[in-house]
Formats: C-alpha cells, structure tokens, sequence
C-alpha cells in the first residue's frame, strides 16, 4: 500500500448515530453534509480494494456509529484530496482534505460527498 488511490477504491468513515449527533443526520434518514466538516481533515479508513465486510468487521471493533462508504472518484471530482496517513494502530488511516493546502472540506465539497455517500450500516454500531 502506497500513497496512491485508485479511483475506484472506497474510503469508510465512521458516524455518530442521530441519538448521539443528530446534526450529522437529515430528518429522513440520509447523511448530513455536516458530517464531512472537520478542521483537521475529514478522517476515514481506506479500503484499499478490501471487500466491504473485512472493512466493517474491523471498524465494528474500533468505532460507534454508523458507518458510510464513499469513493476515491467522489472526491476527485469535487476537487478534495486525499492523502495517506497510516497511524501506528491503524494502517489504513487516511484523511479527506479540501485542497493541497486546506484541510477543511468546503461547503459545497461537504455537499457533495454527504449526496455521494452510502450508509453501510442499517444499525449503528455497539
């Protein structure tokens, strides 16, 4: 694993439940953009073409929540970067930046992604 993505690989992140957070959830269920809003960049665990069940069994075990998938394409295509930064207890550890230089999403990039992303996890996690 490198600090390439492929289009088609898919980054995970975890969500509070609405219980928890209701402002990260839209009264009918779906993802609110402000789900994607952190000032440190956007953290998410990368896929790296895993299948999705290795994916949630092992962020069950680390996270609460949700969790919500989206693709590397996504992010791409609304001009957001993201970058490969493994943590020593979690390789797959990357973030979502707004751009080279800001870490933030935009609003519109925050938009877009909460329009992008699928919730993986009908339950949240214990």
């Amino acid at each position: 694993m490198d600090e390439h993505f492929d289009n088609t690989e898919k980054l995970y992140r975890a969500v509070y439940p609405p219980e928890v957070a209701d402002i990260f959830w839209k009264k009918d269920g779906s993802i609110s953009s402000a789900a994607f809003a952190d000032p440190k960049g956007l953290s998410v665990e990368r896929g790296d073409h895993r299948e999705d069940v290795i994916v949630l069994d092992s962020m069950r075990r680390r996270f609460s929540g949700h969790i919500i998938s989206l693709y590397v394409k996504n992010c791409v295509d609304t001009g957001a970067v993201v970058k490969y930064l493994p943590l020593r207890k979690d390789k797959y550890h990357s973030e979502i930046h707004g751009s080279e230089s800001v870490r933030l999403l935009s609003k519109s990039q925050r938009r877009y992604l909460a329009v992008k992303a699928v919730i993986m996890t009908p339950r949240p996690l214990v």
